[in-house]
């Protein structure tokens, strides 16, 4: 697997990832990335390549008025290559490059309801902790549990 920076090349396979994913409506994407195409935006995309087909990304912006930390807002595997390894990979990939540029923490969000169980177990194994639970964030019973690494 080869874990780039995204490219406007990128935008279409990404785009089919999203719908099979339903992470967030693909119509968003070539707008959300436009910023970080351009150079106006610090926003790190990174997109795993498999056989040259994209098969997974991430997307992490900088936390605003927040010394070196970062938010990973999404990462996204196409179904068939799951359970693979390569969410691991795009999410040490990420912190490499965080790394690179002395950035100094990276935190993620997920939901605390049982259908993102697995979600959560998959930041425990790359080394997060825990930090916080914010009750009935997304919705009535639906918590935002906050995940955090040093980098």
């Amino acid at each position: 697997m080869n874990i780039t920076p995204t490219r406007a090349d990128d935008i279409p396979a990404l785009g089919q990832i999203l719908d099979q994913t339903e992470l967030f409506p693909s119509d968003m994407l070539k707008g959300m990335l436009a910023p970080a195409l351009d150079g106006s935006s610090p926003a790190l995309w990174l997109t795993a390549h498999l056989d040259g087909t994209a098969i997974g990304f991430s997307y992490s912006e900088p936390e605003m008025l927040a010394e070196g930390a970062w938010n990973m807002l999404a990462i996204a595997i196409a179904p068939e290559h799951q359970g693979k390894g390569h969410g691991a990979d795009l999410v040490r990939a990420t912190e490499a490059q965080l790394r690179e540029t002395a950035q100094r923490l990276l935190i993620v969000e997920s939901s605390g309801l049982e259908a993102f169980a697995s979600t959560r177990r998959f930041y425990d194994a790359a080394g997060y902790d825990q930090e916080a639970r914010i009750r009935d964030f997304w919705a009535d019973g639906d918590d935002k549990v906050i995940f955090r690494k040093r980098l």
